[in-house]
């Protein structure tokens, strides 16, 4: 049967049909629906974990216990996860364990495009990419034989075009799974990475993958594709990978193309086969020079950067404009891009939702003029004018810790952190501990919707439930914060205006380090929605004072009607996107804006 599946489906489907057992993951963009489609299935373990480093843990436990599994995230995940990869690949496991990394050419979602086929070579493990959903599903099972036979886990890395791109799967059926194994191993010397065993281990680890390099040679998604040799083009030679390769044969219909499934090790004999018969070897990938590299370092001349670009997102137009420059096609090859007649429209960028729980917290930080170190979530679009409340955003957890350096290298203002609740599991704790530790008089503010938000509505600790909808005991951000050595906590509503003031204001003036909860639901989730009721502004009694504008909500827009003294537009209120949170009104200093309960009155 085939089914269209887009490239998350078919890995979630490729673990199932192979027999994994057990998956984890912390959800991040391109790789959040793997987990979720993953889950789906019957008789498997799925979860979402706390961190990525924690999710390969979990994997790596699995496969010693004798089970296949699975560990996913965004590229910037093996960041968190490399303390792990990087040990199991020194122990290797009693099943096969994949780790699926997904890249972010172009960064649709991500703060960076780093490649993390570098993390293969660092970390001496295979490392598999796929041209499109067929080649997503099968190179999981892939994956797993080849971690079996090599005895290391395996990257099955994925870009955001693989990820999100439908293309036709053949489905399988599922392969039986194999039963844990009734006792953990106990065999000190490979799995105890003491130095003593360490040691040992590493030429083990480089001899492993002479023997993967070879294996390589024959490996099935590594295949030569002759094309028109009598000439011209068809003494073009390409080396390509993932999904530069639909791109390579749309531009170059009649090159021979060595398409590479295990990206590394490179198979060297089919390599050297491949440049030998061909006129100029071209190698066509996304982000960084990492094929080109490894076949120069084979002594083979090839191209690559000098005629592609580095940076960004590869299509069929930016391989063939390139082409074009480099000689490589003829300038009669451009294709125009179509003019098409379109309206102007206006342009609109990133913004809270309505209702957003985290706009007046954001509102206050920007009246008390405070620096904010901010983190990765929703929240980081309140650096955004008008209410331009962040300063700083690294990584995940990373704003605790700056603003306790910061303030501990004696900056002359009262530093403020603000982090979610989903970022807080994930890396905030250790960054609040240090902070309670190191007696830093940081104010962190912990925004907690209920719900991790960006990626989609996951559930994390503190919601309740798990991946798989099983009702757990939520975490408790309050007694945890105490827990950490912060005495100073309070948890306010996050649509509470005033209550939010006055206890920054306070937090600001003490000594020491405080924890603010501003807790309220995103406003997208059902249970938020069904209460949703839009206000109404009273035209008779505003002025236009701008205040209700400062607080960035889509829902208030500027009407046609003028003040009669100022001649400022009055404000009026999109009931199609109005939320009936109430910040607008509170902030209102004429109560030109009915509260909900006038509403319904």
């Amino acid at each position: 049967m085939r089914r269209l599946l887009s490239g998350n489906e078919a890995v979630a489907r490729g673990a199932w049909e192979a027999g994994v057992a057990v998956a984890s993951a912390y959800p991040g963009t391109p790789s959040t629906e793997i987990l979720e489609n993953f889950a789906r299935y019957p008789n498997v373990y799925a979860e979402w974990a706390p961190n990525e480093k924690v999710a390969v843990d979990v994997a790596v436990g699995a496969a010693y216990a004798g089970r296949r599994s699975l560990a996913t995230m965004k590229h910037v995940g093996v960041n968190v996860a490399a303390d792990s990869v990087f040990y199991a690949s020194m122990t290797g496991m009693e099943a096969g364990m994949v780790i699926v990394t997904a890249d972010d050419p172009d960064m649709h979602s991500s703060q960076n495009e780093q490649d993390n086929r570098r993390y293969a070579k660092f970390a001496r493990i295979p490392c598999l990419e796929p041209s499109d959903s067929q080649e997503a599903k099968d190179m999981v099972a892939a994956a797993l034989a080849i971690s079996e036979q090599f005895d290391t886990p395996v990257f099955l890395r994925l870009t955001t075009r693989i990820c999100h791109s439908s293309t036709a799967v053949e489905l399988g059926e599922q392969v039986p799974q194999a039963p844990a194994s009734a006792r953990f191993p106990r065999n000190p010397t490979k799995y105890v990475m003491v130095p003593g065993n360490a040691r040992k281990k590493h030429p083990v680890i480089e001899e492993r993958m002479e023997l993967v390099a070879q294996f390589a040679e024959t490996f099935p998604f590594n295949r030569i594709e002759w094309g028109d040799m009598e000439g011209g083009e068809g003494k073009l030679g390409i080396v390509t990978c993932g999904v530069s390769y639909q791109y390579a044969k749309e531009v170059f219909p009649n090159a021979s193309v060595l398409r590479l499934g295990l990206t590394y090790p490179l198979p060297p004999e089919l390599v050297r086969e491949f440049a030998s018969r061909v006129d100029r070897l071209i190698v066509i990938e996304e982000l960084d020079p990492f094929l080109e590299e490894e076949i120069k370092l084979m002594g083979i001349h090839c191209e690559g950067k000098s005629i592609f670009p580095m940076l960004g997102e590869f299509d069929p137009r930016v391989v063939r404009e390139s082409a074009i420059e480099a000689g490589l096609l003829p300038a009669s090859a451009h294709v125009p891009v179509a003019e098409l007649d379109k309206p102007e429209i206006p342009p609109r960028p990133p913004v809270l939702c309505p209702g957003c729980p985290h706009r007046a917290v954001f509102h206050v930080l920007n009246k008390r003029k405070v620096p904010v170190t901010g983190d990765i979530g929703c929240y980081t679009l309140g650096l955004l004018p008008p209410l331009s409340a962040i300063h700083t955003c690294g990584c995940m957890g990373a704003g605790i810790g700056q603003a306790h350096g910061a303030d501990k290298a004696g900056i002359g203002e009262r530093m403020v952190a603000v982090i979610g609740d989903s970022t807080f599991f994930h890396t905030g704790m250790p960054a609040l501990a240090n902070v309670a530790y190191n007696r830093s008089n940081v104010v962190t503010i912990i925004l907690d919707n209920r719900i991790t938000g960006m990626t989609g509505h996951q559930q994390n600790p503190g919601t309740g439930y798990t991946l798989q909808m099983e009702e757990v005991p939520p975490l408790e951000l309050e007694p945890l914060v105490r827990a950490l050595g912060i005495e100073r906590v309070k948890t306010v509503p996050a649509f509470d205006v005033k209550a939010l003031d006055e206890t920054i204001k306070e937090y600001l003036k003490a000594e020491g380090p405080s924890v603010l909860i501003a807790r309220d639901e995103c406003a997208l989730l059902p249970s938020a929605r069904r209460r949703w009721l839009p206000l109404r502004v009273v035209a008779d009694k505003c002025n236009g004072c701008t205040m209700c504008f400062r607080i960035g909500c889509p829902a208030i827009l500027k009407s046609d009607e003028l003040d009669g003294k100022t001649q400022r537009p009055k404000a009026r209120i999109d009931p199609s996107l109005c939320t009936g949170c109430e910040v607008c009104a509170q902030v209102c200093p004429r109560d030109a804006i009915l509260f909900r309960a006038q509403v319904e009155a």
